[in-house]
């Protein structure tokens, strides 16, 4: 098999290509490159079918990127606000985040650190060691939740002094991962990324997939190899406008993920960044999908639908209310089919 870093050095960073082939301006896909650079994996590119195609829009520059929303945010969860140092934020009392690479196999148009990428993202051998030590400091802590870009385009070695390091802070009781490599870059995933990564449970990691089409046979192969090592795996959608707020759509993506032993955990709405109103949809939308999830499709095929509060105000749950009235101690529900049932409840 072909060297990871070979095929992600491939990856499309001029969207000259891309204007020719499907007929789009080119001056106008270079004006946006310029502020916030793409990277297309050749194995997407290869896919695309049109500019509307699900895969084309999340990671080919759209001018749509240009046109902002005043409320849009350039820090939209207030990381920032809660920066302890270059690479750790602390929004939680009992977790953090520790983001310990700049790079990305893919960068997704709707990225909610799009700030870090407008200039070289660069983290040193310093910040990961002062982020270690924040991590060894604070006792509080019981969870770190391993992001970036993305982890996983670190080396084995690398990531694994990352991860030791963590592992010796007799506090922290588990680690999660946050990348998108297994749909982006399946390769990355091999045997002996795997067996380094089995000796530090428990360990749990959370993929990005946001439509059916990123499930493909090599996708569920590097699966398959984390999930036979152990490894939790779940996953974390974003509702973007025109490619995956569709019921249909959703069910079919939340089943190719458990076929695939990946736990749906979030569908979030997406993040109030710069340049990506254009993928925004209304709650109301995210809660019919939620809906049409629920009692549709087995209840481990619905994830949680969260809002993660503009300003560093954390993640919300968003529920359907299925709660009708309340009658002389019954409640009044419907179900997944709209008919309505009676609960006795218990007095106070």
């Amino acid at each position: 098999m072909e060297n990871w870093k070979k095929i992600a050095a491939r990856s499309l960073t001029d969207t000259d290509v891309v204007a020719q082939k499907f007929g789009l301006d080119i001056e106008k896909l270079r004006q946006i490159n310029k502020i916030f650079p793409c990277r297309i994996p050749r194995s997407w590119m290869k896919r695309f079918t049109s500019p509307q195609d699900p895969l084309f829009r999340q990671c080919v520059p759209d001018p749509a990127e240009l046109q902002n929303n005043k409320e849009l945010l350039d820090d939209p969860l207030g990381e920032v606000r809660f920066k302890k140092s270059e690479v750790i934020v602390q929004k939680y009392p009992d977790r953090c985040l520790f983001l310990v690479s700049g790079e990305c196999a893919m960068y997704c148009r709707f990225c909610t650190r799009k700030r870090k990428f407008q200039q070289p993202f660069i983290i040193t051998q310093k910040d990961i060691d002062e982020g270690l030590h924040y991590i060894h400091q604070h006792r509080e802590l019981r969870d770190v939740l391993i992001s970036g870009g993305d982890p996983f385009m670190l080396d084995d070695d690398a990531l694994e002094y990352i991860l030791h390091g963590i592992k010796t802070a007799e506090h922290i009781r588990m680690i999660r991962i946050g990348t998108r490599t297994p749909g982006v870059l399946p390769e990355r995933i091999t045997a002996k990324l795997v067996k380094m990564l089995k000796k530090y449970h428990p360990l749990y990691i959370n993929i990005h997939f946001n439509h059916p089409d990123e499930i493909t046979p090599a996708t569920c192969r590097a699966l398959k190899r984390l999930a036979d090592a152990g490894i939790v795996l779940g996953s974390q959608t974003v509702l973007l406008k025109g490619i995956n707020d569709d019921p249909e759509v959703m069910r079919e993506l939340m089943w190719k993920l458990l076929e695939n032993r990946v736990r749906p955990y979030y569908i979030f709405q997406c993040d109030l960044v710069y340049g990506t109103e254009h993928f925004r949809t209304p709650l109301c939308k995210a809660q019919e999908i939620i809906q049409a999830l629920r009692g549709w499709s087995s209840g481990m095929a619905n994830p949680h639908l969260v809002i993660d509060l503009p300003g560093g105000g954390g993640k919300v749950p968003v529920s359907v209310d299925y709660l009708q009235k309340s009658e002389n101690g019954k409640l009044f529900y419907r179900n997944y089919c709209g008919e309505e049932y009676i609960y006795p409840d218990v007095e106070v």
